[in-house]
């Protein structure tokens, strides 16, 4: 468990950050903008959740774990020389996402247009996680581009972003409010 007593440590000061392997590097590094954009997925989930009932709350708090296992995953860059066996992202993670997909899905009515963003503030709060998420996963990706990551992590980032979809849809339907359908063209003089 990670223990923190001090918040600060001005470390950062002069615009550099350590990896978990304890390798210094700028804190605009694409690995350090991976896992950053991977915390802005958890803090949208954070307000999505404020007014959610069990069981879904239960769930996002394991996704919200989820995302610190992730971004854990990328903060240590692979590396064989470690002397410890880091934290990563397993597929079992993804395959729990992909069974409260076919869940949730098995109950919601299938998709006439592409949806809007909104229905209810918590499904459009889902949409803006799952906008954050899409972020997080090309960010990723462009780091496995230039070095080796746990491929993993993008099965889980983008797994994730298709949850925050179903979930939105779920909400809304828990809520008693309609998906609101793309009509293509319809504002158009």
């Amino acid at each position: 468990m990670v223990k923190l007593d001090k918040i600060y440590t001005r470390g950062g000061d002069k615009g550099e950050t350590s990896l978990g392997n304890g390798k210094r590097v700028y804190k605009n590094s694409i690995r350090i903008d991976a896992f950053g954009t991977v915390d802005e997925t958890n803090s949208t989930l954070g307000i999505a959740i404020i007014n959610l009932k069990s069981p879904l709350k239960e769930m996002i708090f394991r996704i919200q774990n989820d995302l610190f296992d992730l971004g854990a995953d990328l903060c240590v860059p692979e590396d064989d020389s470690l002397n410890y066996e880091p934290l990563r992202i397993s597929q079992s993670q993804v395959d729990r996402l992909e069974r409260e997909i076919d869940e949730m899905n098995s109950n919601l009515e299938p998709l006439q247009s592409f949806i809007l963003p909104g229905g209810s503030i918590e499904s459009a709060y889902f949409h803006l996680a799952r906008t954050n998420a899409r972020k997080a996963e090309r960010v990723i990706i462009s780091l496995s581009q230039k070095e080796k990551i746990n491929p993993i992590c993008i099965k889980y980032i983008n797994r994730l972003s298709d949850h925050l979809f179903v979930i939105a849809r779920f909400v809304n339907k828990q809520n008693k409010k309609d998906d609101i359908l793309w009509v293509p063209g319809k504002s158009r003089k």
